[in-house]
């Protein structure tokens, strides 16, 4: 899908929160839920925080979401992240029904919105999710590079 002209601006929001997760020591994902131009719910990694493997950037923004939305299904959303989301988060995407990803930098090896698997167009599931790919994709992976760069 082609990008939309605030998606520059929500993936710079996204980065500012992949901070936070960084600071934390965590790895620096960030994520921004937004319906319409309003936002619903963040979220930035916290597995090691909170002794839970589930919880990336996006599934926290989720999770935030539902209570704020009084809904478990977020339709009409749109999910900012500054990773490509893996197969646990695009089937947790999937399943609320998010209506647009919008990721920064690819994951080759694990990403599931179209690098190392494409879950948006699976078979199996019925809720199709839009997928935009890339914006500010340099920066969210050079944000990655430095992180790791620093722990070897």
């Amino acid at each position: 899908m082609e990008p939309s002209a605030g998606d520059e601006h929500w993936m710079r929001h996204a980065l500012e929160l992949a901070e936070r997760a960084q600071e934390a020591g965590e790895v620096p994902v960030g994520a921004v839920l937004l319906l319409g131009d309003h936002i619903v719910a963040e979220g930035w990694n916290r597995p090691i925080a909170t002794h839970d493997p589930t919880a990336h950037a996006e599934i926290v923004a989720l999770r935030a979401a539902g209570p704020v939305l009084e809904n478990y299904r977020l339709i009409d959303t749109t999910l900012y992240v500054t990773l490509e989301p893996c197969v646990m988060c695009m089937g947790a995407i999937s399943h609320a029904r998010v209506r647009r990803i919008v990721y920064g930098a690819t994951d080759p090896k694990r990403g599931a919105a179209g690098s190392a698997l494409q879950l948006a167009d699976a078979e199996f599931l019925n809720h199709r999710v839009e997928i935009t790919g890339g914006i500010l994709g340099e920066i969210c992976a050079s944000q990655l590079r430095s992180f790791f760069k620093s722990r070897r």
